[in-house]
């Protein structure tokens, strides 16, 4: 009976936050989350000459997201972030958009864009506004949130770095990442949040032999130990990934996991895009947290298509990101993403069950 009694009363403290148990695995969780989420919408004379020009990508490109404040006040757990590097600072301060369309509003009157550092965008030069413009300024309103919500659960974030030349010759050229940069960003992370408040690969590695031994052993933190902190996953699958990891084996001494191939030693977090794939129940079963999407490029939204959202709900991925967390204000559409009962975290529902039954 007092057995019972406890888990009763454990179950009750857990309405009280986000009604998931503190006990279980931070793995064992479902989160919905955004997607390009520091986006703004293109100003309208940019986009109908965008429009004129690229009409396809230009329907690809019209969203917008409400603060990062609001979105993680509303519920949401998931967040991504681009970054590009400006180690000199004022390399995307003058967006050539606002000559190709005139007559926009102001832009960064606060001289963000001059200082050195990252700066946070999507595309360089078209679709370039947001709330905060550099990543220390976005740093510091997470932080700033979840100083006022100290027992939130973890919030995930997943971390573009972009470079490369654009196929537009007019358009401005990102600086290169790194090994160099990629020590910056790190360190950029921690300055911005404290690394108290940040779930390192070093965290979950802890006593085994290599991070991805670890994570099929469960050795991710409980959610009671993950609670008011980040995690962070860098979103790239090729150079970029190999240049993060090189020299720091396991991800040993860094703060993003990567988006390591199963079978490596730095395998933790995996990106699967595509939701209908069937080996994402199987590795969220052995251990691995993935990340996949509910839509992309507006399609869904337009057509009213909740088909993957379903597939990515019933797969076990445990960050699901969306553009449309709200109805889009761009179209007609009643298209909107939530688990039942307008929640953004919940149990898992492939790797769970142990736990709900007190096996954990």
């Amino acid at each position: 009976m007092k057995i019972i009694s406890g888990i009763v009363l454990g179950l009750a403290i857990c309405l009280l936050k986000d009604e998931i148990p503190d006990n279980i695995k931070m793995n064992r969780i479902q989160v919905i989350g955004s997607h390009n989420s520091y986006k703004r919408a293109i100003d309208p004379a940019l986009f109908r000459l965008f429009q004129q020009r690229d009409s396809v990508s230009a329907s690809k490109l019209d969203y917008e997201h409400i603060s990062l404040t609001e979105q993680l006040d509303m519920g949401l757990r998931n967040l991504e972030i681009d970054v590009y590097a400006d180690e000199k600072g004022g390399r995307f301060a003058h967006p050539k958009g606002l000559e190709w369309a005139k007559g926009q509003p102001p832009f960064d009157e606060k001289g963000w864009m001059n200082e050195p550092g990252f700066k946070v965008l999507h595309i360089p030069d078209l679709d370039f506004r947001n709330d905060n413009l550099t990543l220390k300024n976005t740093l510091a309103e997470l932080r700033a949130w979840s100083e006022k919500h100290p027992d939130h659960a973890p919030v995930f974030i997943t971390l573009e770095p972009k470079d490369g030349a654009s196929r537009n010759p007019e358009m401005t050229v990102p600086e290169p990442f790194t090994a160099n940069t990629f020590e910056e960003l790190d360190k950029a992370l921690i300055a911005g949040l404290g690394k108290s408040r940040i779930i390192t690969p070093d965290m979950v590695r802890g006593k085994y032999k290599t991070l991805e031994e670890a994570v099929l052993q469960d050795n991710w933190p409980s959610l009671k130990a993950a609670r008011g902190k980040f995690v962070f996953l860098l979103d790239d699958k090729d150079t970029k990934r190999d240049l993060y990891i090189a020299g720091h084996p396991s991800l040993k001494g860094r703060i993003m996991f990567a988006n390591a191939d199963p079978g490596t030693p730095e395998a933790a977090m995996l990106f699967r895009n595509n939701p209908t794939m069937p080996e994402i129940t199987t590795l969220v079963a052995k251990g691995y947290i993935v990340r996949t999407r509910a839509d992309a490029d507006t399609r869904e939204a337009r057509l009213n298509d909740r088909s993957s959202f379903e597939a990515a709900c019933t797969s076990g991925a445990q960050i699901i990101t969306t553009d449309y967390y709200r109805k889009s204000t761009h179209f007609q559409s009643d298209y909107e993403i939530s688990f039942d009962g307008q929640k953004y975290v919940r149990l898992n529902p492939v790797n769970s069950k142990t736990v709900t039954m007190g096996k954990n």
